[in-house]
């Protein structure tokens, strides 16, 4: 008996003690898990959120937008004429972002705040079924526009959730968080989910995009979610052309190649409102990336053309050469003169990033 009741007490110890670092070993992953995740500190309110206009929106351009929820669902077409984008549906769930890249155009509204607030999801589920009463034609809806779309990972779960209900449209995430951010995604395919990772060269990320996730767990996140099956693409934006850029570029170009097939790449370059600028400056951060503009257009400061051209050619000869589909590749906010030099077909009026081409 004596033998038996050691037996009992030692397995009793042995339980206790597993249960006791099996707990440790939870609360570690739940705290690493909540790195990237934003504790909600604030829902804005309705009459908040539609006192927020697009930052990315030129002074200049002043037009009724059309839109479902007091502007929670809206149609983005205030895009400048020497501009070759067009129209495309938001989801403005949220405004803010916790990553604060230097030069984030977010800093361009609200007078530099950048601290996220998201809208409760009874106000967003409203417009999103709004929308999908009016809008007949099949479309995608970014989410990632006034936000970083994984920021809130349960509220995201909640809005991709409403989207499986219906089978016309779909919606859009982009994102600059990692792989702790995607296990919602990963649990179940939903099938009107684009997942989108904005990623740059890792000497690029180091200098302007510190509180992100490195770039190469960007790109494993965007595997993982690849793997299950969704659709997914990259954005390379903005590009930089720091010292050694095309060695910089070459590198992340390969990371991803090797990784996952994206559905699209978006190209685009670095674009200064002066909203942007002067929001950034107050901020007191790091602004080397200003000086990187030598000429004006419709949306902003640019690089020159020459310089920008020098980039897209550099990127799409790249691309194809590791037999990515130029088809699939293409730019964001840039001129309607740079397409046509460049010789590369796009949809007119539309954006051909977010827009009804890109489904």
């Amino acid at each position: 008996m004596d033998k038996e009741n050691k037996k009992i007490k030692n397995s009793t110890r042995q339980r206790k003690a597993a249960y006791k670092a099996w707990s440790t070993i939870r609360n570690k992953t739940r705290e690493k898990a909540g790195l990237h995740s934003q504790k909600i500190e604030k829902y804005l309110r309705l009459n908040e959120f539609a006192t927020i206009k697009h930052p990315e929106i030129p002074n200049e351009i002043i037009q009724k937008a059309i839109s479902y929820g007091k502007g929670i669902v809206s149609l983005f077409d205030k895009t400048p004429q020497d501009i070759a984008c067009g129209k495309f549906w938001e989801v403005r769930w949220a405004y803010g972002c916790p990553l604060d890249c230097n030069y984030c155009y977010l800093r361009g509204t609200m007078r530099g705040k950048m601290k996220p607030s998201p809208l409760k999801t009874e106000h967003v589920f409203k417009a999103i079924d709004e929308a999908f009463s009016n809008i007949t034609t099949p479309s995608i809806f970014n989410t990632g526009e006034l936000s970083d779309s994984l920021m809130y990972p349960s509220l995201m779960e909640k809005i991709v959730d409403r989207f499986e209900e219906q089978d016309k449209h779909k919606v859009a995430l982009l994102s600059k968080m990692g792989t702790r951010n995607v296990d919602f995604l990963i649990k179940k395919l939903r099938k009107q989910t684009i997942c989108a990772w904005s990623v740059n060269a890792s000497e690029v990320a180091k200098r302007w995009e510190k509180s992100a996730a490195p770039p190469d767990e960007r790109i494993l996140a965007a595997k993982l979610v690849s793997e299950i099956g969704y659709d997914t693409r990259i954005r390379i934006d903005p590009i930089f052309p720091i010292f050694e850029w095309k060695k910089h570029y070459e590198r992340i170009i390969e990371k991803i190649l090797s990784s996952l097939n994206p559905q699209r790449i978006i190209l685009g370059t670095p674009r200064g409102l002066w909203k942007t600028i002067k929001y950034a400056r107050e901020a007191n951060i790091d602004m080397s990336w200003e000086n990187y503009f030598s000429e004006d257009s419709g949306w902003g400061k640019k690089l020159a053309f020459r310089q920008r051209k020098e980039i897209y050619e550099f990127f799409f000869e790249k691309l194809t050469s590791l037999g990515y589909d130029s088809k699939k590749i293409t730019m964001c906010k840039e001129t309607v003169s740079m397409w046509n030099d460049l010789k590369i077909p796009y949809v007119p009026m539309t954006c051909n990033c977010y827009g009804n081409s890109a489904l």
